[in-house]
């Protein structure tokens, strides 16, 4: 579909879903029960899918086909494209037959589909990746999580508010490439909602037989009524012919580019999920306005070194720039400041003190690295931390800032005026 990944099957019917998914947690669960008794809700998922699927293509077509419709210097065709060479396309039309297209300059944008591990038996079995997930109709009684990804982590979460007993396989610890705090945080957020989350756990081979999953794991058997795989995405690049055209690419199969999203090959550059880029659709929208410039004749560049990243679960988990043990093994000594949510006047109203914010600082200068946050609404604070980090703002100089009063970023403020750990 015209869009890619994003509107039409990744962020927005995520967020739709996570958002149905939260309200229906607080109507079951909250922390003014005492003068509001919680109601259980009933969960209608094929209205709230057909809700979902509205607004996608409204969106689909406010963002992308109309825009494409209005504009008569752009040629769409649907259908397969390989390269020939370094200058021309073959295209299988989807009407039938075939189209030769001659280039100049060509960007490839063809984004990610699910990675899928070789677990024996997988392939045999009626198994859910996101696109199902996101397009199920009905909630399942048992749902078993194969991976510890994002997208993993966040329908995890909802589909066990809208009423599914979740389980997680995960083969490390939740987010074992972070700063353990925040692994930590959320394992123990989701626990206190009834999801079982099985560190260390790697299923060997899976079965499915009279509508059930049977799982075989390190740690003994598991079964469950529907199987969700969400470990990873795969660069959508085996079947462009890229070799024919000199591009290259990295182990996993993504189109190596430069800060000027430039492949390998002089006249070919390319942008989002199929390239070596960090898998964000704010990167790829980023780099391809700079492709776009660089293919006419500019020179533009894309800095991620300031690069905010949240994952949509609750709490959230807002990150940017370096975590602790990042910013040793890159040879900076760090102060490092810690804020349990606690201490923060907003939370406290809000009766919701899960999680912490963490700032990492150079030590001597204060110079802001990093700062990590667990908690709600972590999202909606970190581009205040980005600005900061980007304009080399020391954690005194991010204290010295007036910041509303009750508000989640005053959050910032107030980590930074902690005393270093």
């Amino acid at each position: 579909s015209i869009g890619g990944t994003c509107v039409n099957v990744g962020c927005v019917p995520s967020k739709i879903m996570i958002r149905a998914a939260h309200v229906a947690h607080l109507r079951r669960e909250s922390p003014f029960d005492d003068g509001m008794p919680a109601t259980p809700p009933t969960v209608l998922r094929e209205r709230l899918l057909a809700q979902q699927q509205g607004l996608v293509d409204e969106l689909r077509h406010a963002k992308y086909e109309g825009i494409l419709e209005s504009t008569p210097a752009i040629t769409v065709l649907r259908g397969t494209a390989r390269f020939q060479d370094g200058h021309t396309l073959s295209v299988e039309l989807v009407e039938g037959g075939g189209r030769e297209v001659a280039f100049d300059r060509c960007l490839i944008a063809t984004g990610a589909g699910a990675a899928v591990p070789p677990i024996r038996g997988l392939q045999d079995t009626p198994y859910w990746t996101s696109e199902e997930a996101l397009a199920s109709a009905s909630i399942p009684q048992r749902l078993a999580v194969i991976g510890s990804s994002v997208v993993a982590l966040e329908l995890a979460q909802a589909f066990a508010r809208l009423g599914s007993r979740v389980t997680i396989l995960a083969r490390n610890s939740l987010f074992f490439r972070e700063d353990p705090a925040i692994g930590e945080a959320l394992t123990a957020a989701f626990r206190m909602e009834g999801i079982d989350v099985l560190e260390q756990t790697q299923a060997s081979q899976v079965t499915h037989a009279n509508g059930e999953f049977v799982l075989t794991t390190n740690h003994g058997e598991l079964r469950a009524d529907q199987l969700f795989v969400a470990t990873g995405r795969t660069p959508n690049t085996q079947s462009l012919n890229l070799e024919a055209a000199g591009v290259l690419l990295d182990e996993r199969g993504a189109i190596q580019i430069d800060q000027g999203m430039r492949s390998s090959a002089v006249d070919i550059y390319a942008a989002g999920d199929c390239t070596n880029q960090p898998q964000f659709v704010y990167v790829a929208a980023a780099a391809g306005t700079r492709a776009a410039i660089n293919m006419t004749g500019g020179e533009a560049t894309l800095n991620l070194d300031a690069m905010p990243a949240v994952v949509f679960t609750d709490p959230q988990v807002a990150t940017v720039g370096y975590s602790e043990a990042e910013a040793q093994r890159a040879g900076l000594e760090t102060d490092s400041r810690t804020l349990s949510l606690d201490n923060v006047p907003r939370a406290l109203a809000n009766f919701d003190t899960r999680g912490f914010i963490k700032l990492v600082a150079e030590a001597g200068s204060g110079r802001l690295l990093g700062v990590q946050a667990v908690a709600p609404e972590a999202g909606e604070l970190i581009q205040t931390a980005v600005l900061a980090i980007r304009n080399r703002m020391t954690v005194q100089e991010l204290a010295d800032q007036l910041f509303p009063y009750l508000t989640m970023a005053e959050r910032l403020k107030l980590a930074a005026n902690r005393i270093p750990a």
